[in-house]
């Protein structure tokens, strides 16, 4: 007869504060680099500085994140958890039809968009000297890019996208109009509030991208 050593089982008591507490460690990491590079930039961001920032010491950073990049490329996932900005997004998909999405997402970019505009602005400054800022964004941009190309996808499928636009120009268009210019212009330098800016975006959206029923449907490269 074998005899096998019979496996110890680590009550789930323990493991969970551990986990808890790992959990916890890291997300106080990662908004201690959000905090640093919205404040003082890319430039700022080294692992001492993060360590210092959230009250660790080096060892505890490189326990959880192997390396500035690794750090930074855990930041989006961290902001769009804090944020909600998933849930924010989903109201877009669940909208009625194409038209009224156009105003969801213009709700959703007066909502978001501020949420993540100091890092984004400052990954925008230096991404043509620093990886790890490029990383960011180009993330974030494939993701406009993504959820513009599947409102235009839409709009088209019911037969309201507007001539002469194409699901590709009229993508594009879209995307551009996500700018952090625009947005920082109306909701910093012009102080209009997110209330203002969404209606108004979306009216642009539905002004400029929307077919009239009774329209032909034609578009055009």
């Amino acid at each position: 007869m074998h005899i096998f050593p019979q496996e110890v089982a680590v009550p789930k008591s323990i493991i969970a504060p551990q986990n808890a507490r790992s959990r916890r460690t890291a997300n106080a990491l990662l908004a201690a680099a959000r905090e640093l590079i919205a404040e003082q930039g890319f430039e700022s961001l080294t692992m001492a500085a993060v360590a210092e920032r959230a009250g660790v010491s080096r060892r505890a950073v490189y326990l959880h994140f192997t390396s500035r990049a690794e750090l930074v490329g855990s930041l989006i996932g961290y902001v769009g958890e804090v944020e909600d900005l998933g849930s924010s997004l989903q109201r877009v998909w669940e909208a009625d039809d194409s038209v009224a999405a156009l105003d969801v997402w213009a709700q959703h970019l007066a909502r978001a968009h501020p949420k993540i505009l100091a890092v984004t602005r400052a990954a925008e400054r230096v991404r043509e000297t620093d990886p790890d800022a490029a990383r960011i964004w180009n993330e974030v941009m494939h993701r406009w890019r993504l959820g513009s190309r599947r409102l235009a996808t839409w709009l088209d499928d019911e037969g309201r996208l507007a001539a002469p636009w194409t699901v590709e120009s009229a993508a594009e268009m879209l995307w551009a109009l996500m700018s952090l210019d625009m947005l920082e212009r109306l909701t910093v330098d012009r102080r209009w509030s997110r209330k203002r800016y969404a209606e108004h975006l979306g009216l642009l959206f539905r002004r400029t991208f929307v077919r009239d029923e009774g329209t032909p449907t034609r578009s055009v490269a």
